[in-house]
């Protein structure tokens, strides 16, 4: 089976407040977040924009996010992973779990960023067995619907050959792996447009460093 990307974001209406901790109570965590009830807190959208400074999200190159960006990538893994429950689609098998932690765990231990320092092994699992969630839901909810016949296929080498595109783009493999991309991210964009629109998101006025 084909494997593709989870690359879009959440659009979601900004509200909430913070509050300062009364008199007497010391502030223990912040709430960035909260998804049909679930909350996110800050802690989690500044390890996971911290992931992504190091490159140990899979699938995803070392890149600085905001904090704002980070937050919208957890909340569309939060959305999939309310689904994926909600449909008693079971968990990630152990094997592939083990296979896929080496190389993001190597990242964030050779990671120079202050964050990576206070972020433990059972983290990165976490991030891994969420992130192999969400790709296999995507696949077996949207992949798998997704179909590119020869005669798509066909259109578009003529389309790009008009338009003077290199001989080596215009091998059938690339055209139909191209095709397939763009009909997967228009898919899951509108799985995620629907699952947002019957959801409630609750967000909370962020800092940025």
């Amino acid at each position: 089976m084909k494997r593709f990307l989870l690359a879009i974001a959440v659009s979601v209406a900004l509200a909430g407040t913070c509050t300062a901790a009364p008199d007497g109570y010391r502030m223990i965590e912040s709430v960035a977040a909260s998804v049909n009830g679930e909350v996110v807190f800050l802690s989690d959208v500044s390890r996971e924009a911290c992931f992504y400074r190091c490159g140990a999200v899979p699938g995803q190159a070392e890149q600085e996010i905001s904090l704002s960006r980070a937050r919208e990538k957890l909340i569309a893994d939060t959305l999939v992973l309310q689904e994926q429950k909600k449909l008693a689609l079971g968990g990630v098998d152990n094997v592939a779990l083990a296979g896929a932690m080496a190389e993001p765990l190597s990242r964030m231990r050779r990671c120079a960023a202050p964050c990576a320092a206070a972020v433990t092994e059972e983290e990165v699992r976490d991030l891994v067995r969420r992130r192999l969630l969400v790709r296999d839901f995507l696949e077996q909810r949207v992949g798998v619907f997704i179909e590119v016949n020869d005669e798509d296929v066909r259109r578009e080498i003529e389309q790009r050959s008009r338009s003077g595109a290199p001989p080596e783009e215009l091998s059938a493999e690339m055209v139909r792996k191209r095709l397939y991309e763009e009909k997967a991210a228009a898919e899951i964009r509108n799985w995620f447009a629907r699952t947002t629109s019957k959801s409630r998101v609750v967000l909370s006025p962020l800092s940025e460093p």
